[in-house]
């Protein structure tokens, strides 16, 4: 009798879905909301309803973003069935502040976090840019608690701020497994793991450095 050699099958892993990457920022407690996505085919370059919409698929679906955040499973799952390829948007200034740095900077301070031995956290690859996140500064009810930063950044600034930025309140940042527009995706280099997030001023040495 001849021997049937064993064929050993490897599991391909498997990327993660849209919504599947959304539910897991909600059980971290990370509010989430729908975000515009890129057209591949047609005139438009965005999902949205703007006539040359100037941040093709890296923007909420809707302007009362702030409100519709959510960690509500039921309702992401339900935005997310309507909307499948809705790219993943989250608010930041609330669990999370986000610095956002060019990329060779970012993965040179990342470099160096490691060699150290210190803890980056949670850190993304966002096309040129890379994304650290950070413990929040939080946003305070009395605003003579807020302490500002000339780093801060909202939607409205990002042109005006090409290096160094501090997403905090009323800003978001596009986060995996969302698409952008050149159609490469956004992918953690460091994902979100069981620890508090780092403190914002240690690790801004790391990358002002």
């Amino acid at each position: 009798m001849v021997g049937v050699p064993l064929v050993r099958r490897t599991r391909k892993r498997s990327r993660p879905t849209r919504i599947g990457s959304v539910l897991e920022y909600a059980a971290l407690g990370w509010p989430v909301v729908p975000g515009a996505y890129p057209l591949r085919q047609g005139r438009r370059a965005c999902s949205c309803d703007r006539l040359g919409c100037p941040d093709p698929g890296a923007h909420p679906l809707s302007p009362a973003w702030h409100m519709q955040a959510t960690t509500d499973p039921a309702l992401l799952t339900r935005w997310w069935q309507v909307e499948p390829e809705a790219n993943v948007i989250l608010p930041t200034g609330r669990v999370f502040d986000v610095f956002d740095v060019p990329l060779a900077a970012g993965l040179s301070a990342l470099t160096r976090i490691d060699a150290a031995g210190a803890q980056p956290g949670p850190v993304a690859a966002n096309g040129d840019r890379v994304l650290f996140y950070v413990a929040t500064r939080g946003n305070p009810e009395d605003e003579d608690e807020w302490w500002s930063c000339q780093l801060d950044c909202d939607p409205a600034t990002i042109d005006d701020t090409p290096g160094l930025r501090w997403h905090c309140r009323d800003s978001y940042v596009l986060a995996p497994s969302s698409t952008l527009s050149t159609g490469q995706p956004v992918t953690w280099l460091r994902p979100p793991a069981d620890r508090p997030l780092p403190d914002p001023l240690l690790l801004l040495e790391w990358l002002a450095d």
